[in-house]
């Protein structure tokens, strides 16, 4: 059988390898895009940051009706129909997917589901869903492979109660005692969901702190909010052993730092400790691809591996935002259609979807630690929009080059936070002065003033705080 021809070939249906696929399209050449999933979307929106933050915006609903009682309304306790949720959850991942599969269309994306490989540098085998193969010529590929969730050896017992983030997203219980391994964002996030669901929740980390790219007087924010909605929260702690005792897990952990052990016992556990890239079986030593030492596939600016018809995005090189997949996306397609493109942002925004969010982007007070830098704070207390919202405990920070007022970078605790740092991530990339940004009128009350606020707290000059003034 004579193998089908195309243009583009892109191996991966998510928000990296869809984008790409539209873009090349749009920009006039023959693509044809293949995924294992019914339709475009990936784990971001089938197993990831869709369904994941469906279930934070019910899981915010319950805390804040919880705390409407502090200002004078009552509501009865919630009866939660979890049928009815995980379908509210599906619904809104099945409207998303659909979506794209008809925008495909519309871009006359051929579509091919199943499981490609290479062959050579320029031809790919696929397995395709439902049985049969098909051979794929293509004179460029983009590879999209994405991550999947990492299991350790002490957690891999075969057991059902023990989820990865996938798992845990199928909403099959409420857990009355659940164990989240790793105090990252996808465990924090997955936690407050099953926290505000009913279950009593335990987290272990073995770092000195939550979330470690973040600076820490933001985490502060969101961890005092935490001690009161979880159990426990245990940091320099390692989980040694697990067992399954009848319908429970018996779990032992100890002090990073060595010392005595103890047990505890627990419903289910949600192991998040990170993701590896999905490079593994995909015949790539059929092509001149190189991995790092990390299994990560290396890429020039333009997003082109050592194979020159072979581009990769994502997670697959280490750039685990969906957001940032999807611009290596663009950037990758344009470079295909001629054009002349480089990934070269200064500013990638982070956001936890947590309550409180915390965002940040460009450079971090961790990141500049040595460089001279100075930092103006404006705490949400003195925050009139803030205050009205019983949720005064919130931060907003400028990172300042002292010598000629930039700002490098911007970090966000609060509610909405994801929502407020992409006005962070404009003057980061626009190399705004604090001074542009005190200058633009924002509305009052609001929290998207706490931005111009600290640019005014840098010179000293904002009408709600006191703050030294600059010379």
């Amino acid at each position: 059988m004579a193998a089908h021809k195309t243009q583009i070939a892109i191996v991966g249906g998510g928000p990296g390898g869809y984008v790409a696929a539209f873009r090349a399209a749009d920009l006039g050449l023959e693509v044809s895009l293949v995924d294992l999933d019914e339709n475009p979307g990936g784990v971001c929106l089938y197993r990831g940051c869709i369904p994941s933050k469906a279930l934070l915006h019910v899981a915010k609903l319950l805390n804040e009706a919880k705390q409407a009682s502090e200002w004078g309304v009552t509501f009865g306790e919630p009866v939660i129909d979890l049928d009815k949720l995980r379908a509210f959850k599906d619904s809104v991942v099945a409207k998303m997917t659909g979506g794209l599969g008809q925008l495909s269309k519309a871009r006359k994306v051929t579509y091919i589901r199943g499981r490609a490989r290479f062959t050579g540098p320029h031809s790919l085998k696929i397995d395709l869903h439902g049985g049969g193969e098909q051979d794929l010529d293509f004179e460029h590929a983009v590879l999209a492979t994405g991550s999947r969730p990492v299991m350790l050896p002490a957690f891999d017992i075969g057991s059902e109660r023990i989820m990865d983030s996938t798992t845990a997203l199928e909403l099959r219980d409420v857990p009355p005692r659940l164990l989240v391994v790793g105090g990252g964002i996808i465990g924090l996030e997955l936690g407050q969901v099953y926290a505000a669901l009913g279950s009593e929740v335990s987290v272990v980390e073995m770092l000195d702190g939550l979330i470690p790219p973040a600076d820490r007087d933001l985490v502060r924010v969101l961890s005092k909010r935490l001690e009161a909605q979880f159990d426990g929260i245990h940091l320099n702690t390692k989980v040694t052993a697990v067992i399954e005792s009848g319908d429970a897990l018996d779990v032992t952990w100890e002090p990073t730092a060595g010392g005595e052990g103890s047990t505890h016992t627990f419903d289910r556990i949600l192991l998040s400790i990170g993701r590896r890239p999905n490079t593994e079986d995909l015949g790539l030593d059929a092509t001149n691809v190189q991995l790092t030492e990390h299994g990560f596939v290396s890429v020039d600016p333009q997003r082109r591996t050592a194979e020159p018809s072979i581009f990769a995005i994502g997670d697959i090189i280490g750039s685990a935002l969906a957001h940032t997949a999807s611009h290596e996306g663009m950037v990758a397609a344009e470079v295909l259609a001629g054009q002349r493109s480089v990934f070269e942002p200064n500013a990638i925004p982070s956001v936890v979807y947590t309550d409180p969010e915390i965002a940040w982007c460009g450079l971090t007070e961790k990141e500049a630690e040595g460089r001279d830098i100075e930092v103006a704070r404006f705490p949400w207390a003195a925050s009139g929009r803030a205050t009205t919202m019983g949720r005064s405990d919130g931060l907003t920070k400028l990172i300042v080059d002292p010598q000629t007022e930039r700002i490098l970078g911007v970090g966000i605790a609060g509610p909405g936070a994801g929502e407020l740092i992409s006005e962070g991530v404009l003057a980061v990339e626009m190399a705004a002065l604090v001074q542009d940004v005190a200058l633009s009128i924002h509305p009052h009350p609001s929290l998207s003033e706490t931005l111009m606020e600290a640019a005014e707290a840098f010179h000293g000059l904002s009408p709600h705080i006191t703050a030294p003034r600059r010379k």
